[in-house]
């Protein structure tokens, strides 16, 4: 019988996961133990969720843990996630200025490069390809590492005068198709990108995004865009899956909550990642980042899904590319 994770996931036109032999929603998480030879550290777990598939073979985690500015950082919390939760997909930015402390945190967790996912992001004012080159090769230096595993345009709008929008995203991404093709960046992608910016891009350019990261939460549900990356082969990343917030309070989120006796917060997390979208919530507090990685232990109805699809009303929460050309 379809895994009915898998069959909402497509219904959706997400990606089909994969976890070596078992069902890609499993009932439970189960946790692998690895041991770090080089510093003969004690055995850590790995938390064994689903992947997702990108064009160029490559599976990221479906689910991560996001950080941000304006407090969005905590060191603690970082080192918790890796050592205790068993996180291996962390999602960072320049913009938020956590690049060396983060780090910090990935070399003291006694982890191997080769056991995680790291995403950075490279903000408007260093698009160009020559800035965009540096910045790159600036934050791998920042955080003490020598690849990214996907490397993002942050916003499809440039703070270059004098050429326009589409121009300078051109030559900014031919910067990041060189540093792919040099694997300092194992994928690459955007973020905030709307359909015409990827249609516009993949008309300049030589290689399509492997990922596009937007808002997605109950409130925002971009169905064409989410339709369009699953025909072009872009994976499709949500931040924000609770709505800064905003979902928690929501009756109809609660009354699901109470039913399957989860927390708003696991609901809306798990109603994100069982429609097939890799998501990456952000805490700074232990006890949260915990709760979120309980979220493989149960699936949503196909009712309750349909229920909570239906809560979209187009708000934004985060910044809004609609106008962006």
């Amino acid at each position: 019988m379809p895994d009915p994770a898998s069959k909402e996931a497509h219904r959706q036109g997400g990606h089909n996961f994969t976890t070596d032999s078992e069902p890609v929603f499993s009932s439970h998480c189960r946790l692998l133990e690895h041991e770090d030879n080089k510093r003969n550290m004690p055995l850590v777990p790995a938390l064994n969720c689903p992947t997702a598939p990108l064009s160029n073979g490559l599976q990221i985690p479906i689910f991560g843990l996001g950080t941000s500015h304006d407090g969005g950082y905590s060191h603690d919390a970082i080192t918790y996630a890796l050592t205790e939760c068993g996180v291996r997909h962390i999602d960072t930015a320049k913009r938020y200025g956590c690049e060396e402390k983060l780090g910090r945190a990935i070399r003291e967790s006694g982890l191997p490069r080769s056991d995680l996912w790291l995403t950075n992001k490279l903000w408007p004012g260093d698009y160009g390809y020559k800035a965009a080159r540096k910045a790159c090769l600036d934050s791998c230096s920042q955080m003490g590492v020598d690849y990214f595993d996907l490397y993002l345009m942050h916003w499809p709008e440039s703070s270059q005068h004098g050429c326009s929008n589409r121009e300078v995203r051109a030559e900014t991404w031919r910067a990041l198709e060189e540093l792919y093709k040099e694997g300092v960046c194992r994928a690459i992608g955007v973020s905030n990108f709307l359909v015409h910016h990827l249609e516009q891009l993949k008309e300049d350019c030589s290689v399509v995004p492997h990922v596009n990261q937007v808002e997605y939460h109950p409130f925002q549900q971009p169905s064409d865009l989410i339709e369009y990356c699953r025909r072009e082969r872009i994976v499709f990343e949500g931040y924000s899956p609770l709505a800064k917030g905003q979902v928690l309070s929501n009756s109809t989120v609660l009354q699901i909550a109470e039913k399957y006796r989860r927390t708003p917060a696991q609901i809306c997390v798990r109603w994100s990642i069982q429609n097939g979208v890799v998501t990456i919530p952000k805490s700074t507090k232990k006890e949260r980042i915990q709760e979120n990685c309980q979220v493989f232990e149960f699936q949503l109805e196909e009712g309750d899904m349909n229920t909570l699809g239906m809560l979209h009303d187009g708000r934004h929460v985060s910044w809004d590319p609609t106008n962006v050309e």
